[in-house]
Order: C-alpha cells, then structure tokens, then sequence
C-alpha cells in the first residue's frame, strides 16, 4: 500500500565543526553568494578568512542566514534592521538561557 500524497524531502547534514565555505553556505540557504557578502558585510554573519573565496563559517550560520534571508523575503526589513532583530533574537535566547538554569 501506497501513500498517494508522498512528499520526499531531502536534507543535508551539516557537522558542526566542519567550516563552510561561501558557496556551502548559499546552497544552504538557497541564494546567490552576493547575498551571503551582503550579510557578511553588515555583520550578521561572522566569518573567517580575507576574501570571499577563502570565508570560512561555522554551522550555526546556516541557521542565522536562513533567518535574515526570511526577515527580507517575507516581512522587506532593510539589512540594518535585520541585524537588529538578529541581535535582540540573539539576546532573548541567552535570557531565556540564563533564565532556565537559573541565574
């Protein structure tokens, strides 16, 4: 017996102390490498190396791209602001952190 409304997904894997490089790291969030230097150049990504052929990120970018990328797609904030909400994003998490373990 067969599900007649079958979606296949398909995932990557991504290790967490594995760099990524820039193109990785588009193909990740689906978009140009032009956007990943936009938000690196804002600094809502952070990143290692020179120039973009040699950048260098961690896997917990892939997450904080993805979410910048939403942030313009569906709601257009600006790129300052989308390392605004990023920040404060950023801050909630670490209160709710500090909250959970009690101090």
């Amino acid at each position: 017996m067969t599900p007649r409304n079958a979606d296949i997904l398909q995932g990557c894997i991504v290790e967490c102390d594995q760099p990524l490089s820039i193109e990785d790291l588009s193909r990740l969030c689906a978009t140009e490498a032009s956007c990943i230097v936009e938000l690196v150049e804002e600094g809502i990504l952070a990143n290692e190396g020179e120039a973009p052929p040699v950048w260098r990120f961690g896997a917990d970018a892939v997450r904080r791209a993805r979410v910048a990328l939403r942030l313009q797609r569906d709601l257009e904030v600006n790129l300052a602001g989308v390392a605004l909400a990023l920040d404060l994003l950023d801050e909630i998490e670490r209160l709710r952190r500090r909250l959970y373990l009690g101090g």
